[in-house]
């Protein structure tokens, strides 16, 4: 905009309306001073200033409306034009409209009548924003549009959000989550770490499963669920569509019937704090960010989740928050408990039955620990020799799924 530009309509108003209280308060010789500055500003003339002043300030309604001045030709023209150049602005389509209706009329697209052409050369910007309202797009670009929303946003509200207490005393409150084996690319299907951690006493329950589809997911569960050596009150997943589904929660209310499911809150990690320490502990740090993706890994990735989670679970010492002091806003002092496997705190928590408590206690006496850690760094070493597949490889995902004879509690 250059400073030569005169004053639209509103412009003037406007300037108007704030030199009003000037003048009202002003001598007749200032009000004189006044009407010169304001003349020269807006550019009108003296006396439309003074009826303007001493009148209403607002603008007026029209009495009568001036007829209609461009006609259905230059509206289909106009729809037509701005549908060829996929619905730019007024400001865009207004200077091409003469040179594109002649276009299409060469190729028959429109019927150019020569009053027409001559209407589209002087239409303004104005008419033609007014017009692309009434014959613009019904439905915005693909760029436009917002992001959907999740298929099945429903699912998640029966579901209570938040986070399952840090001193809860009680076993069977499990947080869940899912560790993902696809390196630097998520594209087409790879092996997944479906995790369970028990947030009173830190037994956790892990195995790989190839995808994230329900049958994969079910299988998995079977598996952890058959070897949990106490029973679940409570499953505390994420908010990702692997857990809420129709197929998945169908299945947990067959499979657990009296199961309380809660879930994080969207977009708080921390919610979900114990099984995300294991996510990088117990398993990144082992596994690191490699691409698994094919049968040869999982089959390798089974055994060796297997010696983790006993290497975790009998042998690990761990601590657990005793009591956490506000000493500063959003600082705290913490204490811990002295660090023992979660084995040992599910004897102290006596949750065990005799059967389970006398197997798991048989199998760490029978387990050389630094034999384990040998035999988890042989098949680590046995995981990243395998590559991974090709573009134009797949895997029967009924191949992945486990055995029933695997099912036994170990």
């Amino acid at each position: 905009m250059s400073e030569t530009d005169p004053m639209n309509v509103n412009e003037r108003r406007k300037y108007i309306h704030k030199m009003w209280g000037r003048y009202r308060k002003a001598d007749k010789s200032e009000k004189t001073h006044l009407l010169d500055e304001i003349e020269a500003v807006t550019g009108l003339h003296r006396k439309s200033i003074i009826r303007t002043i001493n009148g209403q300030l607002s603008r007026k309604r029209r009495t009568k409306e001036r007829g209609k001045e461009y006609g259905a030709d230059v509206e289909d023209a106009i729809r037509v034009i701005a549908r060829t150049l996929d619905y730019p602005c007024a400001e865009r389509l207004q200077p091409n409209l003469v040179w594109m209706a002649q276009q299409l009329s060469a190729h028959g697209a429109i019927r150019l009548q020569p009053m027409t052409l001559e209407k589209l050369g002087r239409v303004s910007i104005s008419t033609v924003k007014r017009i692309l309202k009434r014959v613009g797009r019904s439905e915005p670009k693909i760029a436009s549009q917002k992001p959907k929303q999740p298929s099945s946003p429903g699912l998640r509200k029966p579901y209570p959000m938040g986070r399952i207490a840090w001193d809860i005393a009680e076993v069977g409150h499990l947080e869940v989550d899912l560790v993902h084996h696809c390196g630097d690319s998520a594209s087409g299907e790879y092996i997944h770490g479906l995790q369970m951690v028990d947030v009173a006493s830190g037994w956790c329950e892990i195995v790989p499963i190839f995808g994230r589809s329900f049958r994969a997911m079910a299988d998995g569960f079977d598996y952890l669920l058959a070897r949990l050596p106490f029973p679940v009150i409570e499953i505390h997943p994420d908010n990702g569509s692997e857990f809420f589904n129709h197929f998945l929660l169908r299945y947990f209310r067959k499979k657990l019937p009296h199961l309380h499911l809660s879930r994080s809150r969207p977009y708080h990690k921390n919610d979900n704090r114990f099984v995300e320490e294991n996510n990088h502990s117990l398993l990144r740090a082992y596994l690191g960010h490699g691409r698994f993706d094919t049968l040869a890994h999982l089959q390798v990735l089974r055994p060796l989740y297997d010696q983790l989670r006993l290497y975790h679970n009998l042998f690990q010492p761990v601590m657990r928050l005793q009591s956490k002091e506000a000493v500063a806003p959003l600082r705290y002092r913490r204490q811990f408990d002295p660090a023992k496997p979660p084995f040992d705190r599910l004897i102290e928590l006596k949750c065990l039955d005799d059967a389970a408590r006398n197997q798991l206690e048989n199998l760490r006496k029978a387990t050389n620990p630094l034999i384990l850690r040998d035999q988890i760094n042989d098949l680590i070493g046995q995981l990243i020799s395998l590559p991974i597949l090709e573009n134009s490889q797949t895997v029967n995902v009924f191949d992945t799924f486990i055995k029933e004879a695997d099912l036994t509690l170990r």
